[in-house]
């Protein structure tokens, strides 16, 4: 292939309508048995984890103060403008690809290929971390109990001394494969109890602690001014991350034009109020200098000598990262589903189940290396990767929206962006602002994951890609 033709392939778009196609024409595909209700439980359940236990002491203890409440209305605010470009993407082109297959669309094969590569690493990466926590958390709400797990056994090779293997780690991930494999009904049924489960503890968090609340607490509302709210809407960010997991499921939902933006934007409006509530209610019950970080809702109610509700965060905890870890593990194997039926991958990773109807190949194979990574592998320092990972996806997709309206503004669109390019536009600046704020040695393991990344793709992806050689066919059928 001479240059040309190698420009042509890497930047060769796969049209939104062949998408559109795809999703409504396939016969024998994923199995249909998903409704606006479990699309948003899935949505608050990929974004509610610890990080409302943990996230909302630190920022409001260091930074914003009882404004720890803007804190959360600018990154609701900021991850809204990301999500509206989601929501118009999955109800156009509801495929299973999420960012990867808008990306395809849009901007050509070579960076739907790398933002594919990205959301492995966002997913895969993701729930060995999550995985990694669940078990640290299981280790202290069994403490509470009287029973103590042996360290190590909880605790990876090389993290402590004498640590043999993460093993709750290990089974849960198997747990969670198990329910994806047998179906996405199970799975819809399984995550719809755990976030009723979690609802149930933070809603206790909010009405017990309001009892406690203290109004002088919130003075000085902001201590540390504007820069303070803005540094802790920089750190609870993160807390919003998940809603985007929702679109991987788009193939699987029995209305996806209409229930898929009912998914992503009402979990996240769900969560943003939640979050709110949860942040008043912590720095009503203690001066913003007094919250301890390590544990803040925990032992704030601690000090109040409620062991009950302290035992029962701990528990929603554990609850919050299970289905954070059931969703994250769910977009993984879609993600790898869209890739392969493109070709960029083997054809092995887009098999479906004659009886589940789920592709059970790359949901077993993400088990497996999820399993063994939050197992053997001490992955904490990982963790800003996911963020790198979702905040790439973000900018890819907010930019994709702005492109497609040029390009094919003739297309259907169920649900529109407002204010494009207004909005497309904000939602790539906060997230590019929020990578730029993350460490230098993040962005170097994300350069040196999207180089493993290339030489996939120029070594089999770009040989096998269905798009190029459907082209090269009709080229030949037309006698050029």
């Amino acid at each position: 292939m001479n240059g040309t033709g190698l420009r042509a392939q890497l930047f060769r778009r796969k049209p939104a309508a062949a998408l559109m196609a795809e999703a409504e024409s396939r016969s024998g595909g994923l199995k249909r048995a998903l409704g606006a209700l479990d699309l948003t439980l899935l949505g608050i359940g990929a974004i509610v984890g610890a990080g409302i236990f943990v996230l909302t002491g630190v920022a409001a203890a260091r930074d914003a103060g009882p404004a720890i409440v803007v804190s959360f209305v600018v990154s609701g605010f900021a991850c809204a403008m990301a999500a509206l470009c989601y929501a118009e993407f999955a109800a156009m082109i509801p495929v299973a690809g999420s960012a990867y297959s808008y990306s395809y669309a849009t901007m050509g094969e070579l960076v739907a290929w790398i933002i594919g590569w990205d959301l492995v690493l966002e997913y895969a990466v993701g729930a060995a971390t999550v995985a990694s926590g669940w078990s640290g958390y299981l280790a202290i709400l069994l403490k509470g109990l009287g029973i103590e797990l042996p360290r190590a056994w909880t605790h990876a090779p090389f993290s402590t001394p004498g640590a043999i293997m993460n093993l709750p780690a290990l089974v849960i991930v198997l747990l969670i494969s198990y329910v994806l494999y047998i179906g996405i009904s199970e799975s819809a049924r399984l995550n719809s109890i755990i976030v009723g489960l979690k609802l149930f503890v933070i809603g206790a968090v909010i009405v017990v602690g309001a009892f406690f609340v203290k109004p002088a607490n919130w003075s000085p509302f902001a201590p540390m001014g504007w820069s303070g709210v803005m540094r802790g809407a920089g750190v609870i960010f993160f807390a919003y991350i998940g809603f985007d997991a929702v679109s991987t499921a788009a193939e699987e939902v029995i209305d996806p034009k209409r229930d898929l933006p009912l998914g992503i934007l009402g979990s996240l409006l769900v969560c943003t109020v939640l979050y709110i509530l949860v942040a008043g209610v912590l720095t009503g019950m203690v001066p913003a200098k007094g919250i301890d970080i390590t544990a803040p809702l925990a032992s704030a109610f601690l000090e109040r000598g409620m062991h009950a509700i302290s035992g029962l965060i701990s528990l929603g905890a554990v609850a919050g990262l299970t289905s954070v870890l059931l969703v994250l593990m769910l977009g993984q194997s879609r993600v790898f589903f869209a890739v392969s039926r493109d070709g960029l991958l083997p054809p092995a990773f887009s098999k479906i189940h004659p009886k589940y109807r789920t592709p059970y190949i790359p949901t077993t194979l993400t088990g497996i290396a999820v399993g063994i990574a939050a197992a053997f592998l001490p992955i904490d320092e990982l963790g800003e990767m996911t963020s790198i990972g979702t905040l790439f996806a973000f900018v890819l997709v907010c930019i994709g929206v702005w492109i497609l309206r040029n390009s094919e503004p003739q297309l259907r669109r169920p649900f529109r962006t407002p204010l494009v390019p207004l909005v497309p536009i904000l939602g790539a600046f906060f997230c590019l602002y929020l990578m730029a704020s993350l460490r230098e040695a993040t962005w170097y393991r994300l350069l040196v994951w999207l180089g493993i990344g290339l030489v996939i793709y120029f070594s089999y992806g770009r040989f096998h890609s269905r798009v190029q050689n459907n082209a090269v066919e009709r080229a030949a059928a037309s006698g050029r």
